[in-house]
């Protein structure tokens, strides 16, 4: 007898097995067992409040202005304008209004992207490690994932191993800048090494790219950010308001058309298309009207980076190993010993949350996110210690 669930989603099922488990099993009874005394590294969450300006721009503009303000709303001019302003000033990228499809968050845009220029049997090529919804969003809509690893030596995108990845079938490449889980910012010669790859790729056949920018204002040590659009013209931005704001729930984000895209002006009919089928994915309406006041808030990057730095100083005194992020949320250590996810339950025996690497295709690691609480991390550090001397 045919089974009631369809075969695409249970393969979606089966990619998602582990990190299904890790979020409703692990981490619920965890925090059940620990209570307040847990040490919740786990994801991007936020642990201390919402930003107050954040709550203030939610408050003033929830009271309706016209009859239709909470009417069906698609991607809104007034927020439309103010992405491609925003993107001008932070980029340097004349982005046009027109081309921005606002969604509820980035992974909605990545999936509304794909559904756009994505058919039954294609490739999509995904650095790994990856976001770990990467794989299941491609399986989704009917194409494979083929995965590329990143050169562990630098963290950077290995260009050369990305060329011998495509192949006839080959769609798109969908790449994080700044990096999770690794931090890593990709640096311009590395984006323009890809950009002649993928310009060749095209010449076959459109070949796209999705660059994931989630990231791309939570920068440390006052670096700076380029992004795949000012360089490849077939590039989609997919940006999410989450991370800045330091407020995922709150699902707001958008995919941007490059404004030299040679396909846009088809490509700009299907977008709209692509949301409604995949269940409207548009932003909804009180955070569309509040993007003016969202748009330059941002949580406290100097914080956050002080977090990592006191991590970094505290784990290596210790003797864990690890590439120094540069950008985003995360610091992915090596695990002391080859079995992270035993590590990783280690950790949990003294209240630490931690991922494992191999959820994120990266066995031998684990990641810590660095919006825990400073009392989190103090509180950790005696735990990371015996670990790493029981493992030794």
């Amino acid at each position: 007898m045919r089974p009631a669930v369809s075969s695409q989603i249970r393969e979606v099922q089966d990619h998602l097995g582990p990190m299904a488990r890790f979020f409703g099993e692990t981490i619920p009874s965890l925090r059940a067992a620990f209570g307040d005394a847990i040490c919740d590294f786990a994801a991007g969450n936020p642990q201390e409040g919402a930003l107050e300006p954040y709550v203030d721009a939610l408050r003033r503009w929830v009271e309706p202005r016209e009859p239709d303000w909470f009417a069906y709303k698609t991607s809104e001019e007034p927020a439309r304008r103010v992405i491609a302003a925003s993107l001008r000033d932070y980029l340097d990228v004349p982005f046009d209004p027109a081309d921005i499809f606002i969604t509820n968050a980035s992974i909605a845009a990545i999936a509304v992207t794909l559904r756009t220029i994505c058919d039954p049997g294609d490739e999509v090529i995904i650095i790994s490690p990856p976001h770990f919804l990467y794989g299941a969003l491609i399986l989704s809509v009917g194409a494979r994932p083929v995965s590329v690893r990143i050169d562990e030596s630098t963290f950077d995108l290995d260009v050369p191993a990305i060329r011998a990845a495509i192949t006839e079938r080959t769609r798109a490449v969908i790449v994080n800048t700044p990096h999770n889980p690794t931090g890593k910012i990709f640096p311009r010669e590395t984006l323009e090494d890809l950009a002649a790859v993928l310009t060749e790729a095209s010449e076959r056949q459109p070949t796209f790219l999705l660059s994931d920018e989630a990231y791309n204002r939570i920068l440390f040590d006052d670096r700076r950010f380029t992004s795949p659009a000012a360089i490849y013209p077939r590039t989609f931005l997919i940006y999410s308001y989450g991370k800045v704001l330091l407020a995922p729930g709150q699902r707001i984000g958008y995919a941007a058309l490059a404004p030299d895209m040679p396909e846009r002006d088809e490509i700009r009919g299907a977008m709209l298309v692509s949301q409604v089928a995949t269940g409207f994915a548009v932003a909804n309406a009180l955070l569309q009207h509040a993007l003016a006041d969202l748009d330059p808030l941002s949580v406290d990057v100097k914080m956050l980076q002080g977090r990592r730095d006191r991590l970094v100083e505290a784990l290596r005194g210790m003797g864990y190993e690890f590439h120094v992020p540069e950008a985003a949320f995360y610091l992915m250590p090596r695990s002391p010993i080859d079995d992270d996810r035993r590590f990783c339950d280690s950790l949990a025996e003294g209240g630490v949350i931690a991922m494992p690497g191999s959820f994120l295709e990266l066995p031998g690691y684990f990641r810590l996110s660095v919006t825990a609480t400073d009392d989190m991390i103090e509180r950790s550090l005696p735990v990371f210690a015996r670990a790493i001397e029981r493992a030794g």
